[in-house]
């Protein structure tokens, strides 16, 4: 009988987790390699899963494409791991067993790694090497994105009419990243052909079941249901997970009951648990009918297209300007609250804070700007980088600014931790500026990252980073275009030290409508204009601004009235093309940011004025 015919009529068993059988046997290297170096080991654990009664064991390739093999240097060696796979679930299988060749998702929260056409080519390698070996059917699992998910499910369909599993990873209950129900998940991935839907990996029985408990019954496809053991433990720097044999066999009749016809594990789960499962399928018949259980979603994800979106209110106003106030490295505040203050009286429109510029450790921007908003009244804009926080401190982090009222963010990438004050220290980047952006504006629909209800809605009006100093400036506009795609609301540029480069930025951007904030940096000595020159990534200096900082020698004050004279001129040029300005300031010197906020105020009057004059 086919698999398709069988499942048609009775429950069928799936494996469960391969890499977790090999993890507690010592293997700790790629599991996929395993299949050529200790193909016994493979060989044992597929055998183990038929006797305890599994119908379906997958060959061990969930990561066996070029992409994922990169990371440890086999890529070239695609095609014989997953060849070798094949072979080994093959010889474990008895007459009765089926072989399905898996796949596994590439994206996860790392959008930008790898383009989906990448993905596609790998996945596409990947399948004509299983395919070849003749496999029963092909397993897509731990899909947490469905464009991809679609992407892997259509391109199997035209590769092969064998039987299609597809199991998506969800960021919640009944919901996938994004906020997408997973009712509508299933609807997509059976238009493109997979013949049974469900779910993996992610969660234990309990929080699956209740996904399932939320959809109906399907005519064009079956469920399947592959939960991890338990939520894991981390030990003594080892992930474990508890097993309870009778919970599993109640969970899985609850399974069956709810209408799974394909009934595996994931992480965690070893021979005893499908064991249960078998025994549980022997007592319970498939599900005819069932009751659904109302999916309450308090809100709906409703995509505002970008010309409708309302303008932040830091930016509706033309010519602002926001001053950076860089978090002191000692414990005192001081300094820097009365420099809030300074700028505050100035008449600056925002005082914006770094998250531990050059990677090193400050003062957290999250405590100074609550300071600020509170004890001086100004309006605090707080730099979050992808460098020191994962996805769940970066959320955390978020909803803290949100609860505090502070509602303008710069999202950025982080100089890495090798040029700070720690460079053991890991750099984190579990996403990149362009991801994290589209993330911060997820929450303002009321989602989390992980696709969860927020109760509310956040307001962050997200700005974005821009570096004009390269080589190729139409290049870096290409960038930046690709930030507005993702949600950035307005950008702030490195320092610039050129009238020429402003105005050549002008004519590069001029078809950018997002407000662009040009960085002016005051020097302050001939050192420092060297240092940023010759040192520091993303800034350039001409060799006429070098020459008058050198001419002022060690002499301070000429310095600084240099200093001052180079950046008014550059604040002329960006006021005659740009909607505002951001003003950098060096060493806390916030007298020389205050009275740069002064004379742009001045500049301000003379422009409003010339316009009146001219009307």
């Amino acid at each position: 009988m086919s698999f398709l015919k069988q499942i048609k009529s009775e429950v069928l068993i799936g494996d469960g987790a391969m890499g977790t059988l090999l993890y507690e046997n010592g293997v700790d290297q790629c599991f996929e390699e395993v299949n050529v170096l200790q193909p016994e080991k493979v060989l044992s654990v597929h055998r183990k899963y038929v006797e305890a009664g599994a119908d379906i064991i997958q060959t061990n390739t969930y990561a066996a494409n070029t992409l994922k093999l990169e990371k440890y240097g086999l890529e070239r060696r695609a095609r014989e791991l997953n060849q070798a796979a094949v072979q080994l679930a093959k010889k474990a299988a008895d007459e009765k067993t089926y072989v399905f060749g898996t796949l596994g998702g590439v994206r996860r929260f790392q959008l930008e790694e790898w383009s989906l056409r990448e993905i596609e080519v790998a996945l596409s390698e990947q399948m004509n090497e299983l395919l070849s070996e003749g496999v029963d059917g092909l397993l897509l699992e731990t899909f947490y994105d469905l464009e991809e998910a679609k992407m892997a499910a259509g391109l199997a369909r035209k590769l092969t009419n064998l039987p299609l599993v597809v199991n998506l990873s969800l960021g919640d209950v009944s919901v996938m990243n994004g906020g997408i129900p997973i009712s509508e998940a299933f609807n997509q991935l059976t238009a493109v052909g997979a013949d049974v839907v469900g779910l993996n990996c992610r969660t234990g029985p309990f929080h699956m079941l209740r996904s399932f408990e939320t959809i109906p019954l399907r005519q064009d496809a079956f469920f399947s249901a592959y939960p991890n053991a338990s939520l894991p433990d981390f030990r003594d720097g080892r992930v474990y997970y508890e097993s309870n044999i009778d919970y599993f066999k109640a969970m899985g009749e609850k399974f069956i009951q709810q209408g799974v016809r394909l009934l595996g594990g994931c992480c965690g789960t070893n021979p005893e648990l499908i064991q249960a499962f078998s025994e549980v399928r022997a007592q319970t018949k498939p599900a005819t009918q069932k009751v659904v259980r109302p999916l309450q979603i308090a809100r709906e994800a409703i995509h505002i297209p970008r010309k409708q979106r309302p303008l932040p209110e830091l930016v509706k106003e033309r010519k602002s300007v926001i001053v950076e106030l860089d978090p002191p490295k000692k414990l005192s505040t001081k300094k820097f609250m009365d420099g809030a203050k300074a700028l505050k009286e100035a008449g600056v429109d925002a005082v914006t804070l770094a998250d531990n510029s050059l990677a090193s450790p400050r003062v957290d921007n999250l405590a100074l700007g609550a300071m600020i908003k509170e004890q001086v009244g100004v309006r605090p804009l707080v730099h979050i980088t992808c460098r020191d926080r994962n996805l769940i401190g970066l959320q955390s982090h978020l909803m803290g600014l949100h609860a505090l009222g502070i509602d303008d963010v710069l999202a950025i990438t982080g100089d890495p931790t090798k040029i700070g004050d720690f460079p053991g220290a890991t750099s984190v980047y579990d996403v990149s500026s362009f991801q994290l952006i589209s993330l911060i504006k997820q929450l303002n629909e009321g989602i989390s990252f992980s696709g969860k209800e927020l109760g509310q809605k956040a307001n962050f009006s997200v700005g974005a980073a821009f570096n004009p100093n390269v080589r190729h400036l139409d290049k870096a506009v290409k960038r930046m275009e690709k930030k507005v795609n993702s949600g950035a609301d307005y950008f702030m540029t490195q320092p610039i030290y050129s009238v020429d480069q402003i105005e050549a930025l002008a004519e590069e951007t001029k078809h950018i409508s997002e407000p662009i904030y040009i960085g002016i940096m005051p020097l302050t000595g001939t050192r420092n204009a060297e240092f940023l020159h010759n040192e520091v990534p993303g800034i350039k200096l001409t060799d006429d601004i070098r020459a008058a900082m050198a001419a002022c020698g060690e002499d301070r004050e000429a310095s600084t009235k240099e200093g001052i004279v180079i950046a008014k001129s550059l604040i002329d040029a960006a006021l005659s093309h740009f909607n505002g300005i951001y003003l950098i300031t060096p060493f806390l010197r916030y007298e020389i940011t205050v009275e740069l906020t002064q004379y742009i105020e001045s500049q301000k009057l003379i422009l409003q004025d010339n316009r009146s004059l001219s009307r």
